[in-house]
């Protein structure tokens, strides 16, 4: 195995896209390649990648994917200068910790997603 891009499903995905590039993730593929009708996009920011999906583009595909916000994971994020990551996006989003070091000595701070989910951001320091 060499990476992982969870494929995240969303209602809607306009407003996902602008959340998380108030991250930093940028388009990097979708379908259809040109135009603002996405029913998916592929985004990433350094090493990071999430796909995100209408709920709509399933149709009756996949019945055992949930069709509600959220999900019972947490996105698990290492990130490099979490200080400068946590000034710049802490008003834009919905903080659900703060910064703080943790005991295996990450410092770390999570927010919620505009579609439910929660991203926890970590700096692993020497």
């Amino acid at each position: 195995m060499e990476t992982l891009s969870p494929n995240i499903f969303v209602k809607d995905i306009t407003k996902t896209i602008a959340f998380y590039k108030q991250l930093g993730f940028a388009i990097t593929m979708s379908v259809p390649e040109t135009g603002n009708d996405f029913v998916w996009v592929m985004m990433t920011c350094g090493k990071v990648t999430f796909m995100f999906q209408t709920f709509e583009s399933l149709a009756n595909e996949l019945p055992e994917i949930s069709r509600k916000d959220g999900a019972s994971l947490l996105l698990y994020i290492n990130v490099k200068d979490i200080h400068a990551l946590f000034e710049r996006i802490k008003d834009k989003v919905t903080l659900l910790k703060g910064l703080e070091k943790t005991f295996y000595g990450a410092t770390e701070f999570s927010i919620k997603d505009n579609n439910n989910y929660v991203l926890t951001f970590a700096e692993h320091e020497a």
